[in-house]
């Protein structure tokens, strides 16, 4: 399985500026390559490096290994959309390889190629991350990200053989209570709900004002809430598979994919049910449940909090308030969402089984906080 981390660079002033001027380089060319691209209408890599390597290489002086990055970064590119051709922030994150960057351990340092030569830049990381560098593979990527040098190593990491699992732990998950399991313990969210209803109204009176204050304060609120949600989530997450793991169980959860598009809701509801990172609280548990080799189940989420798990009875009125459950076939009741987390681990019997097998897309930059 890969796994992302992220190590803070510690340059001088002279090395980030370097720095700088070789991101911007960097992205002038690969703006460069998405003309001929487009002009020329070939998309693909190897086309591409024939038409362009020579060209890159003379007029903006990169290293061989950087402008085959830069070519690979324009394909990619296209292999999302074709129609439009794709055009570069001078200051995005760029790919480098083992060739043109490499790292020394008992140093803590990086030796990365700038247009100014190599240059040896000291990181910040923690203990686990230093764990994982000695397995890293493949491409890493340099960022500036709000004035601050990044780098977002890609590590491959072993994973165990899953579990011999004696049962399933249904997790039911949602917006007033982020996850609810078949044991019936209740994760609220009702200081996530706070949190997000305090920012967005922050940020409505904010945008409002339209002064200098007001621009400097949202760029300083800028991202603090993604960050909540993000640090919540992995706290949930662990917990969750840390409970399957020592109950041997499997995880159960429904799969919510397309969920937005299919659910209506009321203009008040919706800044909540768009800002619900629901998607997000999946893949944390996913690839953290390989890492201990719990297997997870996805299965239809139709109907989960409807059903009577005493007589079968589906019925949309079962359901007397968003809290309580009460069948009206036979009487049965109970909380809404233990019985629907009750209802997700009963479908695992009939649905074919997942184990995760983690990719980067998925766990992007989700090691930071192991």
């Amino acid at each position: 399985m890969r796994l992302t981390i992220q190590l803070k660079l510690q340059p001088t002033p002279e090395q980030a500026d370097a720095l700088t001027r070789t991101l911007e380089r960097a992205n002038e060319a690969c703006n460069y390559i998405s003309r001929v691209a487009w002009e020329t209408k070939t998309f693909r890599q190897f086309a591409v490096h024939k038409l362009v390597y020579q060209p890159v290489r003379e007029t903006f002086e990169l290293a061989a290994q950087l402008t085959v990055r830069c070519i690979a970064k324009v394909a990619d590119a296209y292999k999302l959309d074709k129609k439009v051709m794709r055009s570069f922030s001078s200051h995005g994150a760029i790919a480098y390889d083992d060739r043109i960057l490499s790292f020394a351990m008992p140093k803590a340092e990086v030796s990365i190629w700038t247009l100014d030569g190599r240059q040896a830049i000291p990181f910040l990381c923690g203990d686990r991350q230093r764990q994982l560098l000695a397995s890293q593979r493949g491409e890493t990527d340099l960022a500036l990200v709000n004035g601050e040098w990044y780098l977002f190593a890609v590590c491959e990491v072993e994973t165990p053989d899953p579990l011999d699992v004696e049962g399933v732990l249904g997790v039911d998950l949602g917006v007033t209570n982020i996850a609810v399991d078949s044991d019936g313990e209740i994760h609220a969210g009702t200081g996530m709900k706070n949190v997000r209803y305090r920012h967005r109204s922050l940020r409505t009176k904010l945008q409002r004002k339209r002064t200098h204050g007001s621009r400097r304060r949202l760029r300083k609120l800028a991202g603090q809430e993604r960050r909540y949600a993000a640090w919540v989530n992995h706290n949930l997450s662990k917990r969750i598979v840390a409970k399957a793991e020592r109950t041997k169980r499997a995880i159960a959860l429904e799969d919510l994919t397309h969920m937005r598009t299919r659910v209506r809701a009321r203009r008040s509801q919706r800044a909540t049910l768009h800002s619900w990172a629901f998607f997000q609280l999946r893949a944390f548990i996913v690839y953290k449940a390989a890492l201990s080799g719990v297997p997870v189940h996805f299965v239809d989420p139709r109907n989960t909090s409807r059903t009577c798990p005493a007589c079968g009875c589906i019925d949309k009125a079962n359901r007397k308030t968003q809290a309580s459950f009460v069948c009206t076939s036979c009487g049965f009741a109970g909380p809404a969402d233990v019985i629907a987390a009750g209802n997700i681990a009963g479908r695992v019997a009939v649905s074919p089984p997942y184990y995760p097998v983690a990719d980067s897309s998925v766990v992007q930059g989700k090691a930071q906080e192991l």
